[in-house]
């Protein structure tokens, strides 16, 4: 084999790396953004009910403070009803306290419904944080694992860029820029094998006497069809 070929199909390799490290780089932002997401969307949930919670607590409260008017009205209403001698006003003042006592009952059954509620979002809550803090813990082992995975792709690709350097070395600037154009344009695979005279790169069938040059490897081939630069297989 071309001594050219043998070193452009090591570079070919470096390349190939360094391409596939770059490309898995290109996703750890995303998958940060994805590990990220776990957490923020527990967190929205945990946050919603609390906020559930609090719309509860408001409404008890209020209910409180209208039964406890109410209570505050009812007692001066007693007041009034036995200061008074009058029978009709004995009887308004008497049916005014009986209004209220009934809007007390009501109340309290409404705090009744809402301290049942109240229970069900304390249960409802207190599974929901369980779940926020296990997606956080989760999210900060995922986070660790893609930092050194990141860190690891990091070094490899600096590794095979290095390599990648020195085995540009001594090649042809030419046959370096056919090469380079080559592996941009053709995914990837510059330089293929020929199998039975078809490119392993477009799987067309090149002439006898093309074949048989590659075969030779006393020159740089090039596929008819394709341009890639062939080498022989067997």
């Amino acid at each position: 084999m071309l001594k050219e070929i043998e070193q452009l199909l090591l570079l070919q390799d470096r390349d190939q790396k360094i391409k596939m490290f770059k490309a898995e780089l290109e996703t750890v932002p995303l998958e940060q953004q994805r590990i990220d997401q776990l957490v923020v969307s527990k967190n929205h949930a945990f946050e919603q009910i609390r906020q559930r919670n609090r719309d509860v607590e408001v409404q008890k409260k209020k209910l409180e403070l209208d039964a406890q008017s109410r209570r505050d009205s009812i007692a001066k209403y007693k007041t009034q009803q036995f200061q008074t001698r009058k029978n009709d006003e004995f009887q308004a003042i008497g049916q005014e306290i009986h209004r209220f006592e009934k809007e007390i009952e009501q109340i309290e059954d409404k705090e009744i419904e809402l301290m049942e509620l109240s229970e069900r979002i304390q249960s409802e809550m207190g599974h929901a944080d369980q779940e926020l803090k296990e997606a956080t813990r989760q999210s900060a082992q995922l986070l660790a694992d893609l930092k050194r995975k990141q860190s690891t792709l990091e070094e490899r690709l600096r590794e095979a860029q290095a390599e990648r350097e020195q085995l540009t070395q001594g090649l042809d600037p030419d046959l370096l820029f056919q090469y380079s154009r080559l592996f941009t344009s053709k995914g990837g695979n510059a330089i293929v094998p020929v199998e039975h005279e078809f490119c392993k790169g477009c799987h067309m069938k090149n002439t006898s006497a093309l074949v048989h040059r590659a075969k030779m490897g006393l020159d740089i081939v090039h596929c008819e069809q394709c341009g890639r630069i062939l080498y022989s297989a067997d």
